[in-house]
């Protein structure tokens, strides 16, 4: 594991070629609270209406969040379709030029109806699908591999997202992994729910999940994600397709990775709450392919992809989730987090991803030496202003000099540790400096909250955090609350009587 945070610490931009069967997905929502007056059918009132890339295109925009070059080689229709996938996935910074026209088949569609029902979460309740299954011409397939070829000596990996809508034919595939293994490409494939996997041969490594496995085999996985069971599976596909690498996936169960002639491994995931599956064969995909151009070992790619998909079954439809989110997970997954002390590298890490989900950033600082009712009172107050709070404690040896001798009277773990158990507080970060500037700098935070004790006074780290596109922001102090009056009083309880 440590290999793999290395790793991640020092993660690179790398170039991914794309080919497969690409889509639109269209999301028809609203609410679904009636049933017609004709027969027992659910309306759906629609009140949004929203087109997002699918299937290989998904794949593609997974890529894009762990930082990849993506571009992208498929068969469209001529149609309105088309224009808006190849404009979606040029807004998400693919590159959509190896995406063929073909006016003899149209752009695959799948249209979802999403009811809300009582305020509840989103249900799909129904699709619709337009598309052919026929397999494209040869004229086709070769303005398509000629595409390909034009731009594999720029590719770290290719990636093969198959759902069988006619484009990724055998002939294709057969020259797309031909091509690949003489330029020294490593091939990705996710396969199709399909009985022979033969067009795969050749290909560095595969990624079925545990149904398709099974109905390319006509061999049982084990309902308990044996590892000694599966691998007979998993050692058939190797032999037969010639692979480098299997990753079996087996939902609940996590994968099974057989890895050349070595023993085959089981690699665990963390219980989840599932919420919807779809999307996370792309994402262990693409998750496996990025760590693998990043130079992760096999084992520590599987590890990486598991981590990856897991996230994406806690989220309703398909997202793409931002590799700084899954490095975070296996941070937390493998206990290299305390509880919610950060150092500054762990916590920049946390907040580009917070960022990128939209959360607004919050900063608030002290000592927190004996934490009383002002504290509480202060941190919610600060909390208020955004969605997560990074509090910055100060060192034992910073309250020392800021105090004096006899300060701190909590030492600065035993500090962050019951800052931490406040449900406002999102993250606790030390600083040792006489001002929380440096800090600053690598929060840069949407709000700087301060005391009102400042109303009068200047506040010195005010020019920093607007300089950063921030603002301070003044909350009102619980009177008669404070550290040295805490202190006082235990030190003379007469005083606390009178």
């Amino acid at each position: 594991m440590d290999a793999l945070l290395e790793r991640l610490a020092d993660w690179k931009p790398f170039t991914a070629l794309v080919v497969g069967d690409f889509m639109l997905d269209q999301l028809l929502s609203g609410d679904a609270e009636r049933l017609s007056a004709d027969a027992p059918v659910p309306i759906l009132h629609v009140r949004q209406s929203e087109s997002r890339p699918g299937g290989a295109a998904n794949l593609c925009l997974d890529l894009v969040a762990m930082r990849g070059r993506v571009e992208a080689f498929g068969v469209t229709g001529e149609d309105h379709e088309a224009s808006i996938l190849r404009e979606a996935l040029a807004n998400e910074g693919v590159a959509a030029a190896g995406l063929i026209a073909d006016a003899s088949r149209p752009t695959t569609v799948k249209r979802s109806l999403i009811g809300l029902a009582q305020q509840r979460h989103p249900q799909k309740m129904f699709r619709v699908d337009f598309e052919s299954r026929e397999a494209i011409g040869e004229a086709v397939m070769d303005r398509l591999v000629r595409a390909f070829e034009s731009r594999l000596g720029d590719a770290d990996v290719v990636c093969i997202e198959d759902y069988n809508k006619g484009v990724c034919t055998p002939a294709l595939c057969a020259r797309i992994i031909e091509a690949s293994r003489r330029a020294g490409v490593p091939v990705f494939v996710d396969p199709a729910a399909i009985e022979d996997y033969g067009r795969y041969r050749g290909a560095t490594a595969i990624t079925p999940n545990r149904t398709e496995a099974e109905l390319a085999t006509d061999l049982p996985t084990d309902a308990e994600g044996s590892a000694a069971h599966n691998a007979r599976l998993a050692t058939v596909l190797r032999d037969d397709l010639e692979l480098e690498a299997v990753v079996l996936t087996l939902d609940r169960h996590g994968a099974l990775l057989l890895e050349g002639a070595g023993e085959p491994v089981a690699v665990p995931t963390i219980a989840r709450e599932v919420y919807d599956v779809t999307g996370a064969g792309d994402m262990m995909l693409a998750a496996l392919a990025a760590a693998r151009a990043n130079g992760c070992s096999w084992l520590d790619s599987v590890r990486f992809a598991n981590a990856a998909a897991g996230l994406e079954v806690e989220i309703f439809g398909v997202q793409p989730i931002p590799l700084d989110k899954i490095h975070h997970e296996i941070l937390v997954r493998h206990g290299r987090l305390d509880g919610k002390l950060r150092t500054a590298k762990q916590l920049e890490l946390e907040l580009r991803f917070r960022r990128e989900a939209g959360e607004r950033v919050v900063f608030t600082n002290g000592c927190f030496d004996v934490l009383h009712a002002g504290h509480v009172r202060t941190l919610a107050a600060a909390k208020a202003f955004g969605d997560f709070l990074v509090v910055g404690l100060n060192s034992d040896a910073s309250v020392r000099a800021l105090k004096g001798e006899g300060r701190p009277v909590n030492c600065e773990a035993d500090r962050a540790a019951v800052l931490g158990a406040m449900e406002s507080v999102g993250a606790v970060v030390v600083f040792g400096e006489a001002t929380p500037e440096a800090i600053l700098s690598v929060v840069k935070p949407d709000v700087h909250v301060k005391g009102a004790d400042y109303r009068d006074k200047p506040i010195p780290e005010r020019a920093l955090v607007e300089s950063l596109g921030g603002r301070v922001e003044l909350v009102d102090l619980l009177p008669g609350r404070s550290t040295t009056g805490t202190i006082e009083r235990l030190r003379t309880p007469t005083a606390a009587a009178e």
